[in-house]
């Protein structure tokens, strides 16, 4: 198979997946819906990746719906680790490091760690994780190393004139959309730094939602709306009302993982109906 050829069969079973997370979350969907998801595609191989691109938001309607998480969906979340293992050691942080890389495993984490919760087998993959009983890794906590550092942010207005700043970091255009890469860590039950980097900045990812919903860009500005809807939901303190803007994201076509995002954030709102 040509790579273009496993690319857009990846995204195309990436999509299915979250069509089907999207029918778990409300309710409509059948039991073991990742195990399903694999056992009855025409390419094993392409619905283990869709599991990977998904990542974290595959236990949506685990954690925010009545979907009861089935031991064949725990099976099927560690064979698309086996399959598709993550590298032996954490990506440094940008910008000693390469930012997609680091991006991955912070996804990653996320997916391990929620498998962690609802199975309490947090050593189960000690070598596709690359780490052995000493590897520093918590029983019932992530099967991957918990990757260091946050997107980091310059001032978010630098100074017109140069543009210039000795701050480290990016700019809010670019720290925004980051977080929006980000996005599947934006779940209960996730906690750490990027959380913190979020809390540190809900008037930065406003802007950046913002935005992109003038770009046009409705993909990513439901991706960085997610962590304004979290924020919402943790009681913080909010610079513009995340409701209408989730409201408008939905309404423009995007496909099912624009869908999925727009599904999470009405959750985490406690919104009636998706």
């Amino acid at each position: 198979m040509s790579p273009d050829r496993s690319e857009a069969a990846y995204a195309g079973s990436a999509a299915d997946l979250a069509l089907r997370a999207l029918d778990a979350l409300r309710g409509i969907e059948g039991t073991a819906t990742i195990a399903e998801h694999v056992e009855t595609a025409h390419d094993p191989q392409a619905a283990l990746a869709a599991i990977r691109i998904l990542g974290a938001d595959t236990f949506a309607p685990y954690l925010l719906a009545e979907a009861v998480f089935h031991p064949q969906d725990a099976a099927a979340v560690t064979q698309s680790f086996e399959v598709f293992p993550p590298p032996l050691s954490t990506p440094a942080p940008p910008p000693a490091g390469t930012v997609e890389p680091w991006l991955v495993a912070w996804r990653d984490w996320a997916t391990t760690t929620l498998l962690a919760r609802f199975t309490g087998a947090g050593t189960a993959l000690p070598d596709v994780a690359g780490h052995g009983a000493d590897g520093g890794l918590d029983p019932g906590t992530a099967l991957v190393r918990r990757p260091t550092g946050a997107p980091e942010l310059t001032e978010p207005e630098p100074p017109v004139a140069t543009g210039a700043t000795d701050r480290p970091g990016v700019p809010w255009q670019i720290w925004s959309v980051r977080m929006g890469q980000l996005s599947p860590l934006a779940l209960p039950g996730l906690d750490g730094p990027v959380h913190d980097a979020a809390r540190a900045a809900p008037l930065v990812l406003a802007r950046g939602a913002t935005r992109a919903v003038l770009r046009r860009d409705f993909s990513t500005a439901a991706r960085i709306t997610r962590w304004l809807a979290l924020l919402a939901a943790e009681g913080a303190r909010l610079p513009l009302d995340p409701v209408p803007l989730v409201e408008h994201i939905g309404l423009h076509g995007g496909g099912s993982r624009l869908a999925l995002d727009v599904a999470i954030s009405r959750r985490l709102l406690a919104l009636e109906g998706l």
